[in-house]
């Protein structure tokens, strides 16, 4: 019996999918603390018709695929690593969550592709998810969950955006690409 694969779960905007608005959360954390007065690390869910039209609107600025979606396939079929999709999107995204999966050709290669269907805090429920999937590494470009992960047996990298590069962090990454060298480097090292 072989060893055990590594286990890797990834957020789908912002890592999986490139969104060049994930550059606006200091902003939008700084409104949500100062101006909003809202403490810790709740996220809105959208209740009424007009908030989930835009949070959909939101969601649209996921543009494309990161190249880095190829270097997790080639991961995968040298038997490296076990690929999981692991998203907070909420239940009403449904649509455009399996659109993005089928253009990703996820059912070729990941392991399985999870969302938040019940609506639940996005960090809780990535929390459960990343447990339950036992996985060895989560791949998060949120600095407000990726707080909420820490902690855990699971090793969480995170893609910072140019705005929280100075926020010291052991496992933060500039891109998808370089998180996934440093983890096919730590393979062949068996540093994992």
């Amino acid at each position: 019996m072989g060893k055990r694969k590594l286990r890797v779960g990834f957020d789908l905007d912002g890592v999986l999918l490139y969104n060049p608005a994930r550059i606006a959360r200091p902003l939008v954390s700084f409104i949500k603390r100062h101006i909003l007065k809202r403490k810790g690390t709740t996220f809105f869910i959208p209740q009424t018709p007009l908030h989930k039209l835009i949070w959909k609107f939101f969601h649209y600025s996921s543009l494309f695929v990161d190249p880095g979606v190829k270097h997790i396939k080639d991961l995968i079929s040298q038997n490296d690593i076990e690929a999981y999709i692991v998203s907070g999107r909420y239940g009403f995204l449904v649509d455009d969550f399996e659109k993005w999966l089928q253009k990703m050709e996820t059912e070729s290669y990941f392991k399985n592709a999870l969302h938040n269907k019940d609506n639940q805090q996005p960090y809780l429920f990535k929390q459960k998810v990343i447990k339950d999937l036992d996985l060895d590494v989560f791949i998060e470009d949120n600095w407000d969950i990726v707080q909420k992960l820490q902690g855990s047996r699971t090793k969480i990298f995170w893609l910072y955006n140019i705005f929280d590069r100075g926020l010291p962090y052991q496992y933060k990454f500039a891109t998808l690409t370089k998180a996934l060298k440093y983890i096919k480097k730590n393979l062949s090292e068996k540093l994992f």
